[in-house]
């Protein structure tokens, strides 16, 4: 037996745990980061991915608009943003002929604090900043048709400008497979029933068959959400982009940039390497920490623990999972589709008016319902965690002792353990 500790809140759980038994003990990759923020992002602009460099895309005269994330997603916005103004001034661009855009997608308009937070100051001042409003029809210009029926308006500033430069981040989505790159057109500019028909495909084609098996992190290829999503941005067709890919604890990796597919996969590829952890089997047991506070601080962000435990367990296997969720019913738009227990029926609902929310409370029912979860947790959380279809605990080490129980029940003795200590950064890639 051997001892292992686990982040829990602000503190440790620790368990007493058959070595033999245990086939990966899992952890993020180390990897260097660029201190040098500024100098990276210049750097990619002069020698982008499959593109001219910036300064030679760029015309005197030309309108340009350039789409940042919102305070939702920070990626050092605020650091690269002055480096593309300034390549862009030394091309004959003056600012007045720059816009910025807010790509907020489905979200609320930024408040004044939150555009400094994201853009800084300085381009505050000089720029004109516009919040994204996908409800508004007015300020949305209709686009075309994509091979699924799927109607695209976007902006009309972004769709009316000379030059678009889309910028973000590249990472681990559970249904885009990777954000970043084309996302920050459709949803971050798009119209809601354009984000709405592109969300909807992380269902599967036929009603009553719960989410599609095709549309998950990490995976592009054959993903009918991302592929729609890159049609959807076809039709915008970005002249540049710039995104940075992040370590797992939000370092800068590197930045990409140029054309506005082949730099996304670049990215996706790289991001990829530092991040997935592969595996040869699945684990007749996970054990598994949501790293601790700030990310085991609610629920909502404690699935992406559920999210990535799901890659590493069989089919019908045990997930032991520590969250202390000090906020566990926040957000209550979240929690309150998290308690739906008849699958079906959530589908369709899910179905008839999608919102992130509900989809990801939906998806983590169904991994929850299609295993058997311990939740490690307060005491004061059992019966809001028993509404949820998980078996709350006090403790990991009680956890283990009922998933000895089960393993004995079923009359497993040869069973398997895979442990994830940052579970929501580690992604287990199965591989043959």
């Amino acid at each position: 037996m051997k001892t292992y500790e686990f982040s829990y809140g602000k503190g440790m759980q620790t368990v007493d745990l058959p070595e033999e038994h245990i086939i990966y003990d899992l952890h993020g990759k180390e990897v260097s980061v660029e201190a040098d923020i500024a100098a990276a992002a210049l750097k990619a602009l002069r020698d982008p991915i499959d593109s001219k460099p910036l300064a030679d895309i760029v015309r005197p005269g030309d309108k340009i608009a350039i789409v940042v994330s919102d305070e939702t997603r920070l990626c050092y916005t605020d650091q690269f943003l002055p480096v593309i103004i300034t390549e862009l001034n030394a091309n004959g661009i003056p600012d007045s002929d720059i816009d910025i855009v807010i790509a907020t997608g489905t979200h609320r308009a930024q408040t004044p604090e939150e555009d400094i937070l994201v853009l800084g100051e300085e381009m505050v001042k000089r720029f004109r900043i516009h919040q994204h409003d996908c409800r508004d029809k007015e300020n949305l210009v209709y686009k075309g048709t994509t091979s699924r029926g799927n109607k695209v308006y976007i902006n009309k500033i972004v769709a009316n400008a000379d030059k678009i430069i889309a910028t973000g981040a590249v990472t681990l989505h559970p249904m885009a497979g990777f954000g970043g790159g084309r996302k920050a057109i459709v949803p971050g500019v798009a119209g809601l029933e354009t984000i709405n028909h592109n969300h909807v495909l992380a269902l599967a084609e036929k009603p009553g068959d719960g989410c599609s098996p095709n549309v998950t992190t990490a995976k592009l290829e054959g993903n009918p959400f991302h592929e729609d999503l890159t049609e959807c941005v076809e039709f915008v067709n970005p002249d540049f982009l710039v995104d940075v890919v992040l370590t797992s604890d939000g370092g800068l990796y590197e930045v990409v940039a140029g054309n506005w597919k082949t730099a996304f996969y670049k990215g996706c590829k790289d991001l990829l390497e530092i991040s997935g952890i592969p595996i040869t089997e699945l684990a007749d047991v996970v054990i598994a920490s949501g790293g601790g506070y700030p990310k085991d601080i609610n629920l909502y962000q404690g699935t992406k623990t559920h999210m990535n435990v799901e890659m590493a367990v069989k089919p019908g296997g045990i997930a032991i999972i520590m969250l202390e969720c000090p906020d566990i019913k926040e957000p209550a738009i979240f929690t309150d589709w998290l308690i739906k227990s008849n699958l079906r029926k959530t589908e369709q609902e899910v179905r008839d008016n999608f919102y992130m929310a509900a989809f990801v409370a939906y998806k983590s029912r169904c991994i929850i319902e299609a295993h058997t979860v311990y939740l490690v947790t307060r005491k004061e959380n059992f019966d809001f965690v028993r509404q949820t279809g998980q078996i709350p605990v006090e403790t990991v080490a009680e956890a283990w002792k009922l998933a000895q129980e089960k393993l004995a029940a079923e009359g497993k003795k040869d069973y398997t353990i895979t442990l994830m200590g940052h579970a929501p950064v580690t992604l287990p890639v199965l591989t043959k």
